[in-house]
């Protein structure tokens, strides 16, 4: 006999345990403890009536993997009640989670307000892809002036897009002046919270509605799948609004999400990547308090270097957004930020051709770590203006940091700064 525990309460139990436990499935006929991998598209009904019910809803059985599959809905309870939301839909990447999520609530006509420090991604599929659909996006360039906010409002706005930890500037939002907004403009707060996972932040107890992430990088964390989820808070008051939300009259936003967007579009998250997904939550805690912690180390070792001219990491005291970092973040500020160099382009060249243990990728969120230059990679078909009104540098370096000893990250960035030339010093003026 399988039973499933879902233990979705507030802090019913530790995130340590909650982390291990929840939403699990225990036995399938064989005594197995782990949650089984369910590899089927679909599932055998009884007979005409049992199917018939089925697709009434009225048991609440399984009826095809693309609306819901038992390994994947395991997952799923397990963020549900590490994110302190009340439901969750897995789909195929991070990319389909943001779109997803927000084509539940927007439709032509419709208007984004998002903040502009976001991943870069995002800003295309919102630029070019939902101008398609009839969307339209507008980007609040300083995301802690309220006014802009305010004066980017429309009539038509009906959702508000940040990110907790931005990559790779971390230019934190401050929680309560955007999600104050969004209550103010009656819409929902919708956030991706990618690389903060809800053990360095829950952005649904700080006032988010709904919380994206792509799950392929920590909450997986060993770079071996592509996932995405969606959370659902069940904290944004729909019903206030049917003119704006007319598909949530008598529906919830994740019912009509998964049933009509999720489902119908179909990004699918197969049973055997929900499974490395839990596997990977287990030690979500374990990996994101030694990811914090050796971000910090080698942020600080960077930023007394001479070669480097700024270092981007909110965990530094010295940090415009270390303050954030205070109020919202106890528990480390995560592993992905910049670091910009001195001598530019080819400082940025020579520094990551001669790096050894860090590896040269796109990804983040591996429990290795690795290294990037946005300007010609991630942000290579940007404007060099607009990349540079972002603060996309030529000597702008990436970093993800991993789970290795600090000391040899450390040494490995050492040997590689060891190829660049010593800065001069400063003119003495005699005067």
């Amino acid at each position: 006999m399988t039973t499933t525990r879902r233990p979705y309460g507030r802090d019913e139990f530790g995130f340590d345990t909650e982390q291990v436990h929840a939403g699990e499935s225990i036995g399938d006929g064989y005594g197995a403890r782990v949650t089984p991998i369910h590899m089927s598209n679909g599932f055998v009904f009884d007979s005409f009536d049992h199917s018939e019910a089925r697709f009434r809803g009225d048991d609440g059985g399984w009826v095809y993997s693309r609306n819901a599959n038992p390994t994947n809905s395991v997952a799923e309870a397990r963020l549900t009640a590490l994110e302190h939301g009340v439901d969750t839909i897995l789909v195929g990447s991070g990319q389909a989670a943001v779109t997803v999520a927000l084509l539940g609530i927007l439709r032509a006509g419709d208007h984004l307000l998002a903040s502009s420090s976001l991943f870069e991604g995002s800003k295309g599929l919102f630029r070019e892809n939902f101008d398609r659909f009839g969307i339209d996006v507008d980007f609040v360039d300083d995301p802690h002036d309220l006014s802009q906010w305010r004066g980017l409002l429309r009539p038509t706005t009906r959702a508000v897009f940040a990110e907790t930890i931005p990559n790779p500037k971390n230019d934190l939002i401050d929680f309560a002046l955007v999600s104050g907004f969004a209550r103010e403009a009656g819409v929902p707060f919708v956030v991706d919270s990618t690389s903060a996972t809800p053990f360095l932040v829950r952005p649904i107890d700080h006032g988010a509605d709904i919380v994206v992430h792509s799950a392929s990088k920590f909450l997986t964390g060993h770079g071996a799948s592509i996932a995405g989820a969606i959370v659902d808070g069940g904290t944004f008051e729909w019903s206030r609004y049917p003119e704006k939300f007319p598909q949530f009259v008598g529906r919830s936003y994740s019912d009509f999400t998964r049933s009509v967007i999720a489902a119908r579009l179909g990004p699918v998250l197969s049973p055997f990547n929900a499974f490395l997904l839990l596997q990977g939550l287990e030690t979500l805690s374990l990996r994101m308090e030694r990811h914090s912690r050796n971000a910090l180390a080698v942020a600080r070792w960077l930023e007394a270097r001479p070669e480097v001219e700024s270092v981007d990491y909110a965990g530094l005291e010295a940090n415009p957004y270390h303050s954030i970092a205070e109020r919202y973040y106890p528990n480390g500020t995560g592993s992905v930020f910049g670091f910009t160099l001195v001598g530019g382009r080819e400082a940025a060249r020579t520094v990551i051709d001669a790096v050894e243990l860090f590896s040269r990728m796109t990804n983040i969120g591996d429990v290795r770590s690795m290294i990037l230059h946005p300007a010609t990679t991630s942000h290579s078909q940007v404007d060099p203006s607009a990349r540079e009104h972002n603060g996309i540098a030529e000597g702008l370096v990436r970093l993800s940091v991993g789970i290795e000893d600090a000391a040899d990250l450390i040494a490995d960035l050492d040997q590689a700064f060891a190829r660049l030339p010593v800065p001069a010093e400063p003119a003495v003026s005699l005067a």
